[in-house]
């Protein structure tokens, strides 16, 4: 079983996109989701995979998918190296296609982070 590590894309300011998602939401998804966040760290992508709780949206960009009753977020985020994984940001879900601006926005935080225009733990 991988062991993998999932961290917040972080900016230089120390501000946390991803954090801010978290703190609005109501009580029970944030804590859905950050359950779900923790046990894909446990269990490893390739299973989480077959379970269906990450999806390969791009080349490198993927997303934790988290649901509770009928709220769905969704974590982004990239692979760094070895079983290094950085979330970028969430959204709560309205449509059933995942928004092409999302997307985008998880790449141009990738970009940063291999600019060296994040913080690097």
């Amino acid at each position: 079983m991988e062991n993998i590590n999932f961290e917040f894309a972080r900016k230089k300011n120390g501000s946390c996109e991803f954090e801010d998602f978290l703190d609005s939401l109501p009580n029970p998804d944030r804590d859905k989701l950050l359950a779900l966040i923790l046990k894909i760290e446990e269990v490893g992508i390739i299973t989480a995979s077959k379970m269906e709780w990450v999806k390969k949206l791009t080349d490198n960009v993927f997303e934790v998918r988290s649901k509770r009753a009928s709220n769905i977020q969704r974590a982004f985020y990239f692979h760094v190296v070895n079983n290094r994984y950085i979330i970028t940001h969430g959204l709560t879900k309205k449509t059933q296609k995942t928004p092409a601006e999302d997307i985008k926005h998880a790449k141009q935080i990738l970009d940063a982070y291999l600019k060296g225009e994040l913080l690097n733990e």
